[in-house]
């Protein structure tokens, strides 16, 4: 059974399960479903907890088995908690997960905790029975369109709005522009304009002048807004993985395998394929194939090998060549390699706007 994190308060009140299984890259959505657990847990008798971190292909997880079998001496019901900070059980441990499913007692409530898991840790056999044996709660990263939803939320458990309308949206969105990609810091500062400023409404420049620029940006942020066609965006993302000392050089090999890949599925189209055959061909899956999906029907094949050259002659400035078309600087490269994908989306006067921007 599966229950999104937003809905966990409502499904905990009414029955806790035998078993949870949390599992995402949301840390403090982790957190907070896993305090809900907690919390219910104790309501319903656990007064007794055990935590088990496994570490290591060496874990002994007979010592998990065991607890999870042996009654309390001190209280009617025991909380066991799992803790799998790599994801990777190793067989050893996948073998054991399994058979602690078989073997549930009403007399425990299991909380197992993971990392993001990839697809063929989703589809192992220790996963499946987790998920088969209980309830579980993905907590996922909130995207950027997401965000100022999500702010608006968590202000009004506190008391806070912002106002109505357009200088309603323009809070929230430089809100959500402060704190994208970090939620942790996010709840911080909204607390912190709880503390600076009484319930009611907020104006835009009182959020202004109190949250802090704590926004993290990764690779698939600046991907998304890429083929999204988000110029403004797309440059934003850039720079702050610029600041925060990401590699321009694996930057650059991510936005060349997109562009390979994004040839490949246009010469299947042009060959007469169906779209899903085409994305195949680009060995693109998830969000990535319906991101290619929206933008494949704007690029021609001209254009993405005009495209391709153009990042291998990025990759040469990257290596320290000198190229006479060419900014000198690393940055200043890949920053005309994403604009001139950006101009290749766009049309007529849009595109010469983009180019001129170099």
């Amino acid at each position: 059974m599966q229950v999104r994190p937003e809905q966990l308060q409502a499904h905990l009140a009414k029955g806790v399960q035998r078993l949870y299984c949390i599992h995402g890259d949301e840390t403090l959505l982790a957190q907070e479903a896993g305090d809900a657990i907690r919390a219910a847990a104790r309501q319903a008798g656990c007064s007794e907890r055990k935590v088990f971190s496994v570490s290591g292909a060496h874990f002994d997880w007979s010592a998990v088995l065991g607890a999870a079998q042996a009654m309390s001496l001190f209280a009617e019901r025991q909380l066991i908690e799992i803790r799998i900070p790599s994801g990777k059980p190793g067989k050893d441990g996948a073998d054991a997960l399994q058979r602690y499913c078989r073997a549930l007692s009403d007399d425990v409530i299991t909380l197992v905790q993971l990392p993001r898991l990839d697809f063929q840790q989703q589809k192992s056999a220790w996963f499946s029975a987790l998920e088969g044996a209980g309830v579980s709660v993905r907590v996922e990263t909130l995207d950027r369109q997401a965000l100022p939803a999500w702010l608006a939320q968590r202000l009004a458990k506190q008391g806070q709005q912002v106002r109505d309308g357009e200088e309603g949206q323009r809070t929230l969105a430089f809100f959500a522009d402060r704190v994208e990609g970090n939620l942790l810091a996010a709840h911080q500062e909204i607390q912190k304009l709880a503390l600076l400023h009484p319930a009611g409404e907020l104006r835009f420049e009182q959020v202004e002048s109190a949250v802090l620029n704590v926004a993290r940006f990764d690779e698939t942020k600046l991907v998304q807004a890429l083929w999204q066609g988000n110029v403004a965006r797309t440059l934003r993302v850039l720079a702050g993985l610029q600041a925060e000392g990401e590699a321009a050089v694996r930057l650059h090999w991510m936005l060349a395998d997109d562009i390979r890949g994004l040839l490949r599925a246009r010469r299947a189209l042009d060959a007469g394929q169906p779209m899903p055959m085409a994305l195949r061909e680009a060995r693109a899956w998830g969000a990535k194939e319906k991101l290619f999906e929206h933008v494949l029907p704007q690029l021609r094949g001209a254009v993405l090998v005009n495209l391709l050259r153009a990042a291998s002659e990025c990759d040469g400035v990257l290596k320290g060549l000198v190229h006479p078309a060419w900014p000198v600087d690393a940055w200043d490269a890949l920053r005309r390699l994403v604009l001139m994908a950006l101009a290749a989306q766009r049309s007529g006067d849009d595109a010469r706007w983009v180019m001129q921007a170099r």
